[in-house]
């Protein structure tokens, strides 16, 4: 009789013969594309930063805290992204890998430092941020050698972000993704316009619109939506976007709900009215929940209504990474509208 021989990890096998190969991972469900970092929130609120005497670390970043928010809503994610050879780079692996998203896919820069972030809640509704990514952030120097190409083909939803586009070589690697992605749906472009990372709104105009070009889904607020197509209208600038071949628009309007547009008609989703602790990661919450509507099959109007309710939560909560809503949670806000409370 053969004794089966024991592995390290203590499962057994033929004494004889070639191991087995070992199973591929399986296809993540969405892949995000972009920035990353360390988001350091006030313990005091309501205060400037050079009065904030203490801070919380968070996992932050938009593609990051979208991947984070789809794995909450039980999808496969993962991150392609960059940071820095340092122990918040160690965080941010540590961090993914924690909330179910695979990391294998965050490279590192040997002599740029992972981005931190400091939020000021003074507004709440909209803090400001002070970025700490200079010279450039490990995320922005993505090349084809940091690309999972197959998968990039292969992925229901690939998520980007207009941010990836503002400054090179990121900007040439998206858009050779873009294109080998072949405007497959799903291809879904976040316009994260953030004006401190770029030179002017004319250079963001043409960059961000060479994206639209090669997406399916577009999401964004009014300011996002006039960079890209010239327009702050929420009706127009989605007629604008459809007529570029992209299939599903939506326009935030903040406290007049989410414009939902498609090549066959146009609505606008009612907004959840909470009250605001955080207004940051609501954004990336709805993201998360958009994504979660795609790969369902849900019809568009559900989508942004599902993607509000995910929103409303999160903006009610302390940080983004950590304060990601659940379906159960989300669930709960759409079937009980007495949980709303009117700021």
């Amino acid at each position: 009789m053969t004794v089966p021989e024991r592995t390290p990890t203590g499962a057994a096998r033929p004494a004889s013969g070639p191991p087995s190969a070992p199973a591929s991972p399986p296809v993540p469900d969405v892949l995000t594309v972009g920035r990353v970092g360390v988001d350091l929130y006030p313990q005091q609120s309501g205060v400037p930063l050079d009065r904030v005497e203490t801070f919380a670390r968070s996992l932050g970043g938009t593609a990051t805290n979208v991947a984070v928010a789809a794995a909450r809503l039980g999808r496969r994610s993962a991150v392609l992204t960059k940071v820095g050879a340092d122990p918040f780079g160690t965080f941010v692996r540590t961090a993914l890998t924690d909330f179910g998203v695979d990391a294998g896919w965050v490279s590192t820069h040997e002599r740029l430092l992972t981005p931190v972030v400091f939020c000021a809640l003074d507004p709440p509704e909209d803090p400001p941020l002070l970025f700490y990514r200079l010279p450039v952030a490990p995320d922005l120097t993505l090349t084809d050698e940091d690309v999972p190409w197959d998968l990039l083909r292969e992925v229901p939803v690939l998520w980007v972000t207009g941010t990836g586009a503002s400054t090179a070589p990121s900007r040439g690697t998206h858009l050779r993704m873009l294109a080998a992605r072949g405007r497959r749906a799903h291809t879904v472009l976040d316009l994260d316009y953030r004006p401190m990372f770029w030179p002017d709104r004319a250079t963001a105009a043409r960059h961000i619109g060479e994206l639209v070009d090669e997406a399916t889904v577009v999401v964004g607020n009014r300011a996002e939506v006039e960079i890209a197509v010239g327009t702050g209208d929420p009706d127009e600038a989605a007629r604008r976007l459809l007529d570029r071949g992209v299939r599903l628009v939506l326009v935030k309007k903040g406290a007049e709900g989410v414009l939902v547009a498609t090549p066959e008609g146009s609505t606008t989703v009612a907004p959840r009215r909470v009250e605001v602790v955080c207004g940051l990661g609501a954004g990336d919450a709805f993201g998360g929940a958009l994504v979660h509507g795609l790969l369902s099959g849900w019809d568009p109007v559900r989508i942004a209504e599902y993607a509000n309710a995910a929103g409303a939560l999160v903006a009610g909560r302390l940080a983004c990474a950590d304060a990601m809503p659940t379906d159960r949670e989300i669930d709960a806000l759409l079937n009980h509208p007495m949980l709303e409370t009117r700021t």
